[in-house]
């Protein structure tokens, strides 16, 4: 249990890698023609990247046609939570090498469903924050 005091911490880059770690479900937000659309996914981190699996569909393409994208994964217990986002290049792994390599990550997919194609995610930026909990202070 944390021994802070403020309600709001701003995270270091390794300490949100770390926590990204510790999740196993996140959302991943694209856009295509100025419309935002919003995707949980199953991921594994890898060598400071994202990776997830997905089938043929909205996702997969909304992440070719704009590859930039955000990444979110948080967590929370009784006292407090975090929340790290990752802005970064989604990208479809092509080749063989590429994919022996993610294959190293053990991601499986959650649903019984094909999903062949393995996106990474690299990161452009990665911010977090943990938040106390607790209620709101009486004003003055």
């Amino acid at each position: 249990m944390s021994t802070r005091t403020e309600p709001i911490e701003i995270l270091s880059e390794p300490e949100c890698w770390g926590l990204l770690g510790s999740v196993a479900l996140g959302r991943i937000v694209t856009t295509v023609d100025n419309e935002a659309h919003i995707f949980p996914v199953n991921f594994a981190v890898h060598n400071r990247t994202i990776l997830f699996r997905t089938a043929e569909g909205t996702k997969l393409i909304s992440a070719a046609i704009n590859n930039h994208v955000l990444f979110e994964a948080d967590d929370h217990n009784a006292v407090e939570g975090w929340s790290v986002i990752v802005r970064g290049v989604a990208r479809t792994l092509r080749t063989d090498e590429e994919m022996e390599e993610a294959a190293k990550a053990q991601l499986l997919p959650w649903t019984a469903t094909a999903k062949t194609h393995v996106v990474r995610i690299s990161p452009v930026r990665v911010t977090g924050r943990r938040f106390r909990f607790g209620p709101e202070p009486v004003a003055e």
